[in-house]
């Protein structure tokens, strides 16, 4: 008897990725990256160029890059696609964005989901706010949770609920420059290995360093000239194998001593909405 794939599973940053989300940049969604925040208009042909190339280096890397087909009504950004939804070992659970522009992309995710054969087992709702930026798998059983303009503990207090057998740990995240900007809690730290994280040190919160300590996991250090080129933004492919954006020199030499392979990718259009190669994939499966 013929045993069916498995599609789904996600309960992990660092796992093999096997399978991942994507959406491609469209020439008639750019028009509204101002109202999006975007630090410039990107170039509508090199977006698109990077992009393909970004997902070449996933397929190569053994995953099934898996196009998302639904319309967005015009939103850049969308390409985004780690922020809208929670994958779990269960299902996808549909998130609700801070970012009230992003919020018409909750839906337009679901029919991705369906269509890719990942059920949708839970959902948010107003009041309660979360994004996929502020939601790391530390382990299988841990995630953590960024409280500040894009999540609130409303969201953070749903997710509890809906992952009963998670243990979901809340830190607040730092005003730094305020609303219009993104913070996430992934703009501090990236899983690279069930040991190793790359954080931003001087903005982690206190409590999430002292857990990094508690549970064994070291770190490496992004240094203050890289955090704003998302130094630690950082995507694993498998445990020590990460892809990330071309440029960081030092952040890039800390983690090859670290024993890292490091892939890149060049996201000089991608990143003009600050989104780094975490923010580009919504991964699906992990081994």
């Amino acid at each position: 008897m013929s045993v069916e794939p498995k599609l789904y599973g996600c309960q992990s940053m660092t796992g093999a990725l096997l399978r991942v989300l994507v959406r491609a940049p469209r020439e008639e969604d750019q028009h509204g990256w101002g109202a999006c925040g975007w630090r410039e208009e990107p170039d509508v042909r090199s977006i698109a160029e990077e992009h393909e190339a970004f997902c070449n280096l996933l397929a190569d890397a053994g995953a099934e890059v898996v196009l998302a087909e639904s319309d967005t009504g015009g939103n850049p950004d969308a390409i985004y696609t780690y922020d809208p939804a929670l994958v779990t070992n269960e299902g996808a659970l549909l998130l609700h964005p801070g970012k009230r522009i992003r919020r018409g992309e909750v839906d337009a995710m679901a029919a991705d989901f369906e269509r890719a054969g990942v059920p949708v087992t839970g959902r948010l709702h107003d009041p309660e706010w979360a994004e996929g930026g502020d939601c790391c798998w530390l382990d299988e059983r841990t995630l953590l949770v960024g409280c500040g303009y894009r999540t609130n503990e409303t969201g953070a207090a749903r997710l509890r609920e809906l992952l009963p057998q998670v243990e979901v740990i809340v830190y607040d995240l730092p005003h730094w420059r305020g609303r219009r900007e993104v913070m996430h809690l992934m703009s501090l730290i990236s899983p690279i290995a069930p040991d190793l994280a790359v954080v931003y040190a001087p903005l982690l919160p206190t409590r999430l360093a002292q857990l990094l300590e508690d549970r064994g996991v070291e770190v490496v250090e992004v240094p203050d000239d890289e955090f704003a080129s998302m130094g630690s933004n950082v995507l694993a492919l498998a445990p020590r194998v990460v892809l990330a954006v071309e440029g960081n020199p030092r952040t890039r030499e800390r983690m090859e001593r670290a024993g890292v392979e490091v892939l890149t990718y060049r996201g000089q259009e991608l990143s003009k909405g600050d989104g780094g190669p975490t923010c580009l994939t919504r991964p699906l499966l992990r081994a």
